[in-house]
Formats: structure tokens, sequence, C-alpha cells
């Protein structure tokens, strides 16, 4: 599957490059060295053309789904209070590959200050291939490489997409110099600011929203039976063999990583069949949005979307404890038979647990014809 072009969000236009002036840890030097020229891309990240600009605007006044929300509402009255849980498990691989995140105030976390004072929370789940150099990586430094870009926070779409692409760059040069870690990483990101919710996703984790109960699927998985993935694959060289394997080797298109593996990626503008580049998507909350649920693909072997929002509902009506809550979608997901990885993060948007769901009767008593009761006669007698 793949996002549609309606669910995307931004439109093409040059990167402005990063202007990064803060100090960097000294296990980020690599990574000063690659961005510090505020007046050029690095030759490694090669994404001046392919990067998508957000609005210049907060994003606060930015909402794909602003249908949905009642007329009758004033939506800025309703503020999320965020709780998060997190859960993991090896399932039955011989390597835990899986890693995860939860940031609840990413300027505080980095020790860095910006005008708008509200807390922008930050929550990811990366799952390894071929080693867990790439998914420790990942998680290590892109919430880092987000807060130093110059856009941080109020271009958020521009400056993820950026982060995803200059932290594979830096990836890159760090294999040069430690062959060890070679090795790749899907990666899936959700950040909150005030009642704004992005999701970028490069691979096949999963983030799933309840709302009133409805799942509303925030990524689609980059697999390489998703048409628009191959069509892109194909223009760039790349081929999807008999058994839906890119190039033969992985089975996803998009990933952080894998500059070990021939014909994959290419340090140009053009860059090769495997990409990094997340899709985004972007909505405001409303008090009928109730958690987030994002899982490595080890839970979406066993659950439909739907059903892992029906199953976290229930439990938290009995408990409303998140943390528990994923404890339990995990231990489900290794009973429902999962062998791989497994990793779980959710976040609430309300301190209370979910309503139960109400179904109104329809005003009008339905009933069959009597020509409709005697074609069916017909059709039960053959």
């Amino acid at each position: 599957m793949c996002v549609t072009d309606a669910e995307q969000v931004g439109t093409e236009r040059p990167s402005s490059g990063v202007n990064n002036t803060k100090p960097w840890p000294m296990h980020c030097e690599f990574l000063q060295n690659q961005m510090g020229n505020p007046d050029k891309e690095s030759a490694l990240t090669g994404t001046s053309d392919r990067t998508r600009s957000g609005n210049s605007f907060p994003l606060e006044s930015i909402s794909e789904d602003a249908a949905v929300i009642d007329k009758k509402e004033n939506p800025a009255t309703f503020a999320p209070a965020l709780r998060s849980g997190e859960w993991s498990d090896i399932g039955k691989r011989p390597y835990m590959e899986d890693t995860h995140v939860c940031i609840h105030d990413m300027a505080k976390k980095f020790g860095c200050s910006f005008l708008n004072e509200e807390a922008v929370s930050f929550y990811g789940v990366f799952d390894g291939h071929g080693g867990k150099g790439a998914a420790q990586f990942v998680r290590d430094h892109l919430p880092r490489v987000i807060v130093d870009d110059s856009d941080f926070p109020l271009e958020l779409e521009k400056v993820v997409t950026r982060s995803f692409m200059e932290t594979d760059a830096a990836f890159a040069r760090s294999c040069t110099l430690e062959t060890s870690l070679s090795s790749g990483t899907t990666a899936l990101t959700a950040m909150i600011f005030g009642r704004s919710l992005l999701v970028a996703n490069a691979g096949d984790c999963r983030a799933v929203l309840s709302r009133q109960g409805c799942a509303v699927e925030m990524s689609k998985d980059h697999r390489p039976s998703c048409t628009k993935e191959r069509k892109r694959i194909e223009a760039l060289g790349g081929f999807i063999d008999d058994e839906d394997y890119l190039n033969g080797l992985l089975g996803v298109t998009r990933a952080i990583g894998d500059w070990h593996l021939e014909g994959m990626k290419e340090m140009s503008e053009r860059g090769g069949p495997l990409s990094a580049e997340p899709e985004l998507r972007l909505m405001t909350l409303t008090k009928e949005d109730e958690f987030l649920i994002i899982g490595s693909d080890g839970i979406w072997d066993v659950f439909t979307s739907q059903n892992a929002i029906d199953f976290a509902r229930r439990k938290l009506q009995e408990h409303n404890d998140v943390k528990i809550c994923c404890k339990e979608i995990v231990e489900e997901a290794i009973k429902r038979g999962a062998t791989d990885n497994l990793t779980v993060v959710l976040v609430s948007f309300h301190l209370e647990p979910p309503p139960p769901v109400v179904f109104q009767r329809p005003r009008f008593r339905r009933s069959i014809s009597a020509e409709g009761l005697q074609n069916l006669k017909c059709l039960l007698e053959g």
C-alpha cells in the first residue's frame, strides 16, 4: 500500500538548506561536519529538489481533516492531555532489532529554546534489519537533528523530511568509519505540537489513530506490492522480483541505511530504488481523537488496524493504563502466532479512558416489501 496524492502533505519545493548554529555533542561531530555549512547541501544528502516544504505558518492553522470537525464545536477549546506507554518483545527471532523512543518535550530534552513555549512531543518506532546498528543510530540521532534545524518547530513538515534524509546520509558516513554498523531500518515517527499531529513514515511500521473507536490509518506500508512504489522503483532502475522483494533483497521499499547493499542507494540527487524520504500525514486533533498506536510490522502481521483499535479500547476501558495496554497488545500478538520482533507505542490524548461507543437506532423501521420477500424466497429455493 502507499499514501495517495491526496493524503500527502506539502508540495515540491527546493530545499532552503540547514542553518545549525547550536553546539553538537561529541558523538554527533560527524553530523556537524556534514551539515555545518548553511550555504550548500551536503553531497551525501541529495535532498535539494526532493524535499517537501511545509507551510510557513504555524501548524495550528493546518488541518487536512477540517471537514470532520463539528461546526458547532470550536476546535481550539480542545487541548490534548498526552500520556504514552511502550512495550517490546523479541518474539521468536534470535535477535532484537526493534527499538523506539518517547520524548515528551523535545526542546527541554535537548536544552534549546524557541519563541513558542508549547511543547513538541516526539514518538518513534524503528524496525531494524540486517543488524541493530541503523535502528539505534536513528533512535539516538534523528530527534536531535530535527531540533537543531533552523525551521523547527514552525515548519515541521519540511524539517522532518529533511532530517530523515540527513540522518540517512550521516549513517552512510558512520558506516564508512565502522563497517560493523552496516544495516538498515524502517522509521515511523509521530510529533504532536499543540493540536497538530504529524506522522512521518519510511517503511512498513504503521500508525493508527482511534477516532471514536474507528481506525484511521495515519501511514501506509511501503512494500513492493504497492503499485505506486513499484513505478517509482522501476523508474530508478530497480526491480521487484516474483516474491515481492526489492531488487531480490528487501521486503520494504523505503528505509534508512542499507548503504552496503549494492544497487539500493546512490549518493546523488537522483537517489536509488530504496528511498529514505518519508511520506507525511498531518491533521488537527479534536476531542473525538482518542489515542494513537504505533507498531512495528510484527504487530500488523496478526492485527488489522481496526482490530488493534478495538483491542486497545477494551483494555483501556478496563484499567486505563497505557503501558499495560501496550504490554497486552504485544502478548496478544504472540498468542496469535506473531514471529517477528514486536514493538508498540501508544499515545493517549485524554486522561479518561475511551467512552463506550453508542450506536444510534435508525429513526424508521425497515421492512422488506412483499415483492422483495417473494424474490428472496425464490432465490433460496433455487
